[in-house]
């Protein structure tokens, strides 16, 4: 039974660190392509008119709020854990 316990441990961390590699990944793809994007929009709006407004700040900054919450999610996020679970389903068997 140990060695049931150990291999079924070892698939469940396997499976959370690909997981999170696919995340961070996914992560990197997403700030190159917000990157390169942006990157586009400035030079546009140089060529095109580089003492006019710098209308590219909006697209910079909300897509950079996207890009900041799947840093969080990626990085800095934490698993749910056991006891978060219990008091969910204590929470739920109370109200209903």
């Amino acid at each position: 039974m140990a060695i049931n316990d150990d291999t079924a441990r070892e698939q469940m961390l396997r499976d959370k660190a690909v997981r999170q590699l696919k995340k961070r990944r996914d992560f990197y793809g997403h700030l190159l392509v917000y990157t390169l994007v942006n990157g586009f929009l400035v030079v546009i709006w140089a060529i095109t008119d580089v003492h006019g407004f710098f209308w590219p700040v909006f697209p910079i900054v909300a897509w950079g709020i996207a890009v900041i919450l799947n840093a969080w999610d990626v990085f800095w996020r934490r698993d749910i854990d056991e006891e978060q679970i219990r008091r969910e389903m204590d929470r739920m068997a109370k109200h209903g």
